[in-house]
């Protein structure tokens, strides 16, 4: 069966929307703005808390970066609005950064200044290795205008331990630590899943033992516990970090555990337009909710 599911995933990306748009619905939140404050108001309800994407990266022209530019202002305007709890992640090649650096660095300090406005959060999501530079530059010209900025650490790449080492400097610090998604070389990057592994939980400890905050982003439930475990024994205050989860990734009770004893739970929530492609890869990730979803569709 689960190969038969994997087969299926893996064939999904040639069919037309209309035909997919049922396997992708778990993972994301509509297309509509409506429909992702809604989908953070339950989320708040259920005593989690959330960070929106607007999906999409690399625009192809400096309009269409001011497009997103102002989708994502009115998307901080909309969250204070709504009284939701929730910040706003984005990807630097969705304002430009693909095109130039000063056109990428423009829009997101215009999107900061939304943020501190509405007394926000933004967090800069780390794209693949060419940009990876030009994201850490960007993070700390956008920290000089407004501390409440935060970058991403991949714990796949070789390079973590260092970034963490030179940025991690003060208590306003705050940052994402993830596995990491883009194919890189081997040269500059973790292959094995167990080093990975290895590396995620030195970088957590190493984020925890400096004085800055970490959204500890992961459904890997052996990285969970071994945290949970590390961070107990340690006396890490609660204050320190929160964990993080994809939107519709299964995690049976896992989540609903975190929250009993006290942890933040953060959920990424993306919308917008361009979920097709982020929908295929959460299915491939995750090829056996495919019947789960063939199954409600035949029950309706």
């Amino acid at each position: 069966m689960s190969f038969i599911n994997s087969f299926l995933a893996s064939i999904l990306m040639y069919f037309p929307k209309w035909f997919v748009r049922p396997f992708a619905a778990p993972y994301v939140a509509g297309e509509t703005l409506k429909s992702a404050l809604d989908t953070v108001r339950e989320l708040n309800q259920d005593g989690f808390c959330a960070t929106l994407d607007i999906l999409g990266e690399h625009v192809q022209s400096e309009a269409e970066s001011f497009k997103i530019r102002d989708a994502y202002i009115n998307l901080f305007q909309s969250i204070k609005k709504a009284g939701l709890d929730s910040n706003v992640s984005l990807k630097p090649t969705h304002l430009g950064l693909g095109i130039n650096y000063n056109l990428a660095l423009k829009n997101l300090l215009a999107i900061l200044n939304t943020a501190k406005e509405t007394d926000n959060f933004m967090r800069i999501d780390m794209e693949n290795s060419d940009y990876t530079d030009a994201t850490i530059n960007a993070y700390q010209e956008c920290y000089t205008e407004y501390n409440q900025v935060g970058p991403v650490f991949q714990a796949y790449m070789k390079r973590t331990g260092d970034d963490i080492s030179e940025l991690n400097t003060a208590e306003d610090f705050n940052c994402r630590i993830c596995k990491g998604i883009y194919r890189e070389s081997p040269n500059i990057a973790f292959q094995d899943r167990e080093a990975i592994r290895t590396n995620f939980i030195k970088a957590t400890q190493a984020l925890l033992t400096g004085p800055g905050y970490v959204g500890i982003a992961t459904h890997d439930i052996t990285l969970i516990d071994t945290l949970e475990t590390w961070i107990r024994e340690n006396d890490i205050p609660k204050t320190r970090f929160e964990f993080q989860v994809l939107y519709g990734v299964p995690m049976g009770d896992r989540l609903k555990k975190l929250l009993e004893v006290g942890y933040k739970v953060r959920v990424y929530v993306p919308c917008g337009e361009a979920w097709f492609d982020y929908a295929i890869r959460r299915l491939k990730e995750n090829p056996n909710i495919l019947w789960y979803i063939l199954g409600n569709i035949f029950k309706r």
